[in-house]
């Protein structure tokens, strides 16, 4: 159990995938509409997404040509939201 919780905290332990769950807090987004919030090149968005995929943060739906990603449940937000705030707290 700790070493899964180990990984799934390894998975979100980068700055672009904390954005990523902090664009899908807002809403399901596909891949382009990350890569124009983030204004990151759509195979890095893509090789996070697959990251976070496989820790299980979020999963993807196909709408004709485009997979439309959420988050699996709140609870990982809460941790990215919990973990910015507690930085900017201490700024």
């Amino acid at each position: 159990m700790l070493a899964d919780a180990g990984e799934l905290l390894r998975a979100l332990a980068a700055p672009v995938r904390i954005a990523i769950v902090l664009q899908l807090r807002e809403a399901d987004r596909c891949v382009h509409e990350l890569v124009d919030e983030l204004d990151v090149a759509q195979p890095l968005i893509s090789q996070h997404l697959r990251v976070l995929k496989t820790a299980g943060v979020v999963r993807g739906e196909r709408r004709g040509r485009e997979v439309v990603y959420r988050l699996v449940d709140d609870h990982l937000a809460h941790i990215v939201v919990d973990a910015v705030a507690h930085v900017q707290e201490g700024k």
